[in-house]
């Protein structure tokens, strides 16, 4: 579609500008990684004409379910402070959570105190200039101050106060301002690998080398599921569901001209996910906008910075975080210099790599 209120239009114009925050509020700008894949999919379905645009952005943006506002309640001035802008455009950080239920990990509606725990913590950025992003993960057993609790393991933030203090103790732990918060459900992911075909993810073959191989969506859920025959255990589990997520990632925007496919991936995907009222599909399209020029090769995955297990004084099993080598990677995460800080690293930073074990 190529009229005044089309796609096509959108992606030649510049971003639209932001709208001018209410009193005594900071404005938070943010669309989110999970929010590119579906945008990145929006962009190429709308902009072929073979659907009107508003009507079919209208129709996915009330297909989104909306969880209430988890930065309402924080005190601003105990905040990180936003990254600087260079530039046009603001970094972004989401915050997203993973389970095998959302119900049981992410349903505001059905929280219950000490009931609700997240098999999955990412921290998802997008750089300033839209060249680069990157999925950090917070392995969910590690052991964490959590604001006004004491010590824990991070997942029980959310079974103790809900996504409100799930934000504060990652923007406690990581310096690192949170503009976005979404939570998804693995099973909803196995829909959305189907509409797909199935993804490819690389394994090893039992002989030192490769191979691709080709999932369904509950052979992926499965493989994400599998950690005690891991020589890693949980974080071998936690670099499976990265593969999945890039798989998905790659495949979405493999085949640009399969419109029926594009179209249900849609469909799929903004079903799979509960976001914050600011995400709405109008802003994902601004991200659209701004970042359609980045690919999956320049999403770099990896795992916050761990020294080992241990137990806890009260005899649970704990992930240690090394902070030694976390602290420097979240600062540069805070002012939007990852690549830069990455590229610097000779090594000891735990990146997902081409061959899932």
């Amino acid at each position: 579609m190529h009229g005044p209120d089309g796609v096509g239009d959108l992606l030649t114009a510049p971003p639209p500008a932001e709208p001018e925050a209410a009193p005594g509020r900071r404005r938070r700008r943010g669309r989110g990684f999970v929010a590119l894949v579906i945008v990145g999919a929006l962009v190429l379905v709308c902009a072929s004409g073979a659907m009107a645009y508003y009507g079919y952005k209208i129709s996915l943006d009330e297909k989104i379910e909306r969880i209430e506002d988890p930065f309402a309640d924080i005190d601003e001035a105990a905040r990180p402070e936003p990254a600087p802008v260079e530039g046009t455009a603001a970094p972004v950080n989401i915050l997203a959570l993973g389970s095998d239920s959302r119900i049981s990990a992410g349903d505001p509606s059905a929280w219950e105190l000490g009931a609700q725990r997240t098999d999955a913590i990412l921290l998802l950025h997008l750089s300033g200039d839209r060249k680069s992003a990157a999925v950090i993960s917070i392995p969910r057993d590690s052991w964490v101050d959590i604001p006004g609790f004491g010590e824990g393991k991070i997942n029980s933030a959310f079974s103790f106060g809900g996504p409100g203090l799930m934000v504060q103790t990652v923007e406690a732990l990581t310096g690192v301002r949170i503009d976005h918060f979404a939570v998804s459900d693995f099973e909803s992911f196995t829909t959305l690998t189907d509409t797909l075909g199935g993804v490819e993810i690389t394994v090893p073959d039992g002989a030192g080398g490769s191979v691709e191989q080709t999932m369904t969506g509950q052979e992926a859920l499965e493989f994400t599921r599998e950690r005690y025959a891991l020589a890693n255990g949980d974080f071998g589990r936690v670099q499976r569901q990265q593969a999945w997520m890039r798989a998905i990632a790659s495949k979405a925007t493999e085949n640009k001209s399969d419109l029926l496919k594009m179209s249900k991936f849609l469909e799929a995907a903004v079903r799979a996910v509960a976001v914050d009222p600011d995400l709405t599909i109008d802003r994902m399209l601004e991200l659209a906008v701004s970042a359609k020029d980045l690919s999956t090769s320049d999403i770099t995955f990896l795992t916050a910075p761990y020294s080992g297990t241990g137990r806890s004084d009260d005899g649970q099993s704990i992930v240690l975080l090394d902070r030694d080598a976390l602290d420097p990677l979240m600062a540069a995460v805070a002012r939007d210099e990852l690549p830069v800080y990455l590229a610097e690293q000779p090594g000891g930073i735990d990146t997902l790599p081409a061959v899932v074990e």
